[in-house]
Parts: C-alpha cells; sequence; structure tokens
C-alpha cells in the first residue's frame, strides 16, 4: 500500500514540477503572449462539440489501457508522469501564425506514443493541453478536443504506426523514430489546419482554405518538424542502447522487429 501511495506521489510530482518549470520559464520570459494551439473562441461550438466527441472516444479507450497496465505493473507510473512532463514541456513553447489564428510548436507525443503507446500518448497529452489552457491561457476549454484530435490523437498515432512500420521493415532504430517525429508533428498541423478551414470555410472551398492555413503554417513548422524529428531519433537511440528493457516492457514489438 505504502508503494502505491509512493508512485501517485512520484506522477503527481512529475507533472507539477513540469508545469511549475514551464510556468516559470514563460513567466520570466520578456515576451508577447500569444495563443498557444487553437485559441478559444476561434471555433463555432458546433464544431467544437463534434471535435470534443470524436477526441472523448480516443481518451476513454486511452484511460482503459492505461487502467490495464497499471494494474499489471504499478511500477510503470513513473514513466507515465516523466513522460507526461516531457509531453507538457516540448510542446508548451509556441511560435505565432498569426494568419492561422494559432501557433506551431513540437508536439512530443510521437515520442510519447512510441515510448508508452499511442492511446496512452493520447492521455497524457490531453492532460497537457488541458493544463496549459487552466493554467498558460494556451488553446481553450471549447477546443481542447480539437486540440486533443490533432496534437495527441494525429501526432501520437501517426508518429506510433510510422515507427512500427519502418522498424517491421527493419530500419534502423534512429531512422525509423526521426521519420516518425517529423510525420508525427506535420500530420498534427495538417489535422489542426483541417479543424479550422472545415469550422470556418463558409461558403468558400474548403480545400483552398485547408491548403492556405497549412501553407501559413509551413515557414515555422516544416523545420520544427524536423527538429523534432531528430529530438525523437535522439532520446530513442539513447533509451535502446542504455535501458531497452523499458522499450521491451511497454512496446515488446520494438524488440521483436530488430
Amino acid at each position: 500500500m505504502k508503494e502505491k501511495y509512493s508512485q501517485a506521489r512520484e506522477l503527481k510530482s512529475s507533472f507539477f514540477l513540469a508545469l511549475l518549470f514551464a510556468s516559470g520559464f514563460l513567466l520570466l520570459t520578456p515576451t508577447p503572449a500569444y495563443a498557444m494551439h487553437i485559441a478559444e473562441g476561434i471555433l463555432p461550438l458546433k464544431w467544437a462539440a463534434i471535435w470534443y466527441v470524436v477526441a472523448a472516444i480516443f481518451v476513454v479507450i486511452g484511460i482503459g489501457v492505461i487502467k490495464h497496465k497499471i494494474r499489471k505493473n504499478r511500477g510503470l507510473l513513473p514513466l507515465l508522469g516523466l513522460t507526461g512532463a516531457a509531453v507538457f514541456l516540448i510542446s508548451v513553447f509556441p511560435i505565432p501564425v498569426p494568419a492561422a489564428g494559432t501557433t506551431s510548436h513540437a508536439c512530443g507525443t510521437p515520442l510519447a506514443a512510441i515510448v508508452v503507446g499511442p492511446f496512452v500518448s493520447i492521455v497524457l497529452g490531453a492532460i497537457a493541453l488541458l493544463i496549459q489552457a487552466l493554467f498558460l491561457a494556451h488553446g481553450g476549454l471549447t477546443t481542447w478536443g480539437a486540440n486533443i484530435l490533432s496534437m495527441a490523437v494525429a501526432g501520437s498515432s501517426i508518429g506510433f504506426g510510422t515507427f512500427l512500420v519502418l522498424r517491421k521493415l527493419n530500419a534502423p532504430i534512429a531512422v525509423a523514430a526521426f521519420t516518425a517525429g517529423i510525420l508525427g508533428d506535420w500530420t498534427t498541423y495538417a489535422v489542426t489546419s483541417f479543424e479550422l478551414a472545415s469550422a470556418l470555410h463558409g461558403a468558400g472551398s474548403l480545400w483552398n482554405m485547408w491548403i492556405g492555413i497549412a501553407m501559413a503554417f509551413a515557414p515555422t513548422q516544416l523545420p520544427l518538424g524536423i527538429l523534432e524529428g531528430i529530438f525523437t531519433a535522439a532520446v530513442l537511440t539513447v533509451v535502446h542502447q542504455r535501458r531497452p528493457e523499458l522499450l521491451a516492457h511497454v512496446m515488446p514489438l520494438t524488440m521483436k522487429l530488430k
């Protein structure tokens, strides 16, 4: 019982420290405030509700997966806490994209999905987005579902899927992780662009607005995606070399597909 409470405290402490560090950094940095993710009020309520429903399906499944994993091994709690903190920190620093009404930023969810699995990563991403919306005015409560769908669901799914496919094709860990990081990041912004375009195109062309918003992201997000790919490859290479049991434990396929 004491071990259970100790692990729970470790999980809470990881999120708290991540929040404290990022909040302090942002408060002490003399830069203008920009809306992070899709900002509050940008999406009409109808579309906000649609994305909430879709995102909720994935989050509920993810919560079930987490409960199942923890029942089997409570030692995963610190890993989940650290991974969630990493997603929070990686995704918290914005680069404004005024033409799109939102920001560019790295995601962290492709890396998280590879380490702890895509459904777990979706829940961790949702928690990070909620903390950012509540305490840092990044994103919003009405747009939380849309932001979960783009960053947590799309980023995690594409990153995880890309990594597994490339490993099955015998690609080196670094190559698979680099590609997963890039595609997970860029997919996040393709989905964000679609969410904005579908809600805001009016009588105009959905396709044209989607392309227009995506092009507004391109100058910042293309290089950010490459940087996220490099970061993802570096982290997973180190993990694979020094603590391969982490990947074997939470994602056995990565070890079988060498």
